[in-house]
């Protein structure tokens, strides 16, 4: 009995001990996973880009920020289709299907490497998984790499490889530019934006894109813009470089700036620019580069034809070519952001 009784004691221990363990799992597995913010996300998608990019550096010795701006450009020049679902891949990189397999391969998705060498293709099983996977961004990368460093390691080589595989002048300058900033700024991470006038000077504004104006022939207006005092100062509204300083007919003393986005951005009818800028300069959100003025319509130094304001416009880099958009949306949206920070 003795015996009976202790079997039945370690048996209702046991029990005991398992309900407690699936009461623990289950209510481990009632816990809500945590929610990622967009922001979140799209910041984790960067680092785990700019992670792999540096692991190719220490592969191939070629610098992260020539991939990370090789790539960028092709993330600012492409298309997306309606309807299109988005892209399970790392990076941006598209090696065009002929250009991989190479162009008298019957199968443009060839995924033997040895085949694809006999054809003159590009592509490459970078991975190591037996494949030369078009999709596969370590493939993908290896053969941008391997095709590159056919040229050399230097900068001018770096350029020369860029403009053998885009064959656009345009390509080479944009990617070089977005190299200069990613070795200044060591991050991905550059996507902020600013208001072009700072929070405690006045101005006003509305949306005039489209608007029709008479000077210099009949044409529409491909900007905002916004109202303000002799001298206020004009704001970079974005990482980027400065591809102009100077006078043009229309706009005046004016500045342009191309982000990393490769959108110019124009800022025109300005009084005057911040003492020193000059083309090629790196600027950031925030940063003084102008002051409003009235000037344009006509030989340099015309001014006082208008009140003065900033024509502020954007113009999109589609890869073969340059078009203008309505920036008003974008400024009001800067706008709340900055009247959100704290004083």
């Amino acid at each position: 009995m003795r015996l009976i009784h202790l079997l039945i004691s370690c048996s209702l221990l046991f029990s005991s001990v398992s309900l407690c363990g699936n009461e623990r799992t289950a209510a481990q597995s009632l816990d809500p996973k945590p929610v990622m913010s967009p922001s979140d996300k799209a910041t984790n998608l960067l680092n785990e880009r700019q992670e792999l990019f540096h692991r190719m550096e220490a592969l191939y010795g070629i610098p992260w920020t020539y991939l990370a701006a090789i790539d960028q450009y092709e993330r600012t020049i492409k298309k997306k289709r309606k309807g299109e679902p988005p892209s399970k891949r790392l990076t941006a990189i598209t090696i065009p299907p002929a250009v991989w397999s190479g162009y008298l391969n019957p199968e443009e998705d060839d995924t033997d490497e040895s085949s694809i060498t006999f054809f003159g293709g590009m592509g490459v099983d970078g991975s190591g998984d037996g494949l030369a996977d078009q999709h596969n961004d370590i493939d993908v990368l290896t053969a941008m790499i391997r095709f590159l460093s056919d040229f050399g390691y230097t900068r001018e080589d770096f350029r020369i490889g860029v403009w053998t595989y885009y064959r656009r002048d345009r390509a080479v300058k944009t990617i070089d530019q977005f190299v200069n900033v990613y070795e200044k700024y060591q991050t991905l991470a550059l996507n902020r934006h600013a208001f072009p006038i700072p929070k405690r000077y006045n101005y006003s504004y509305r949306s005039t894109w489209g608007e029709a104006r008479g000077w210099g022939g009949r044409r529409i207006h491909e900007g905002t813009d916004i109202f303000a005092d002799y001298g206020t100062p004009v704001l970079a509204t974005c990482y980027g470089v400065v591809e102009a300083v100077g006078w043009n007919r229309y706009g005046g003393w004016r500045i342009g700036i191309r982000d990393m986005d490769n959108i110019y951005h124009y800022f025109a009818h300005l009084s005057s620019f911040r003492k020193g800028l000059r083309v090629g300069e790196i600027v950031e959100p925030g940063q003084v580069i102008g002051y409003v003025g009235s000037s344009g319509y006509g030989k340099p130094g015309t001014s006082g034809k208008f009140p003065p304001h900033l024509h502020y416009g954007m113009y999109k880099d589609t890869g073969s070519a340059e078009w203008a958009f309505d920036p008003f949306p974008h400024l009001k949206r800067w706008e709340r952001e900055m009247r959100r920070k704290k004083k």
